[in-house]
């Protein structure tokens, strides 16, 4: 099975010491984000888990401890975009997240680390021209340790409509004119483009729109088949593999104006006062009333030998 960090808030940018502590213990507990007093207990063992995804803006507070997820297959999404503090207030500059990208390919593998540039915001400081160029530089500095780029257009959640109002959907003129140009700059620095949840008439050469976390992006990266269960979609058209996520949604401290994970930056500091890096929950304790179910956990490698295989 897959364990997944990133679909709920950022673990490595926020929770990495406490992220490690359920590494050591090999257990986390989950609440159940419209059912809080239902508690979902995870093992951390790599003889059920197959692979431990990450989607962060900021890889760096994990890079130093890798080493102890050496038993473990691991798969990073690292966002990068070109905005300032007046959409992504506390994400760390574009250079230093480059860096860290670097840092981290350089460890686990380019095949293990993918570049996001999403949301895609148009406005009247990041235009389309300004996009264009941000995607440029950004390949370039990117080329040779990543060959993946996930690209999305902003989505208008009313959490995203709440505390973005001046936010508004990029037409899909803008949105081709946008992925020609970020295609012809993925054409020079080998880079394969996934769409996220896009109109699949925006695929092109080194364009695709088969999902950014699917089944078979994760099976190149792990240089394995799997065999998965079948499962519910995050949203339709989506055929990532998202589901078993240990975070907790209102938790994510960099304060993006477009996230859809966080009601607002009052609820998500309330939430951050209750962390305890050695609770094997997120955020609080469990409770009195709570009820635990473990999770039903299987490896999902497929290690039949094929003839093709063989050849």
């Amino acid at each position: 099975m897959i364990l997944n960090t990133g679909s709920r808030t950022d673990i490595p940018a926020y929770f990495s010491r406490w992220f490690f502590n359920r590494v050591a213990d090999e257990s986390v507990l989950v609440r159940n984000p419209y059912n809080p007093h239902r508690v979902t207990s995870y093992q951390i063992d790599p003889a059920v888990v197959d692979l431990i995804t990450f989607c962060t803006k900021n890889p760096a507070p994990m890079l130093d401890r890798l080493d102890e997820l050496s038993a473990f297959d691991t798969f990073w999404h690292v966002t990068i975009t070109p905005y300032g503090k007046d959409i992504e207030p506390f994400v760390p500059p574009v250079s230093e997240t480059l860096d860290s990208f670097r840092k981290l390919s350089a460890v686990i593998g380019k095949n293990r680390v993918v570049w996001r540039y999403d949301p895609v915001v148009l406005t009247e400081r990041y235009d389309v021209r300004c996009h264009i160029r941000a995607f440029e530089s950004m390949s370039a500095a990117l080329e040779g340790w990543t060959d993946q780029c996930v690209v999305s257009f902003l989505d208008l959640y009313e959490k995203t409509k709440r505390n973005f109002p001046e936010a508004a959907s990029v037409g899909m003129d803008d949105q081709e004119r946008l992925i020609d140009a970020f295609t012809e700059s993925a054409e020079r620095h080998g880079l394969q483009i996934h769409l996220c949840c896009e109109n699949s008439a925006l695929v092109r050469k080194r364009v695709d729109a088969d999902g950014c976390f699917s089944q078979k992006v994760i099976e190149d990266a792990l240089g394995s088949r799997l065999i998965v269960p079948k499962h519910k979609e995050a949203r339709p058209i989506c055929r990532c593999l998202l589901g078993s996520d240990i975070g907790a949604y209102n938790t994510c401290g960099h304060g993006c104006r477009y996230c859809y994970a966080n009601y607002d930056r009052k609820t998500v500091k309330r939430n951050l006062s209750l962390h305890n890096p050695d609770s094997a929950l997120l955020i609080g304790h469990l409770k009195p009333d709570d009820i635990v179910t473990q999770a039903d956990q299987k490896s999902w490698k497929d290690r039949r030998i094929r003839m093709e295989d063989l050849l």
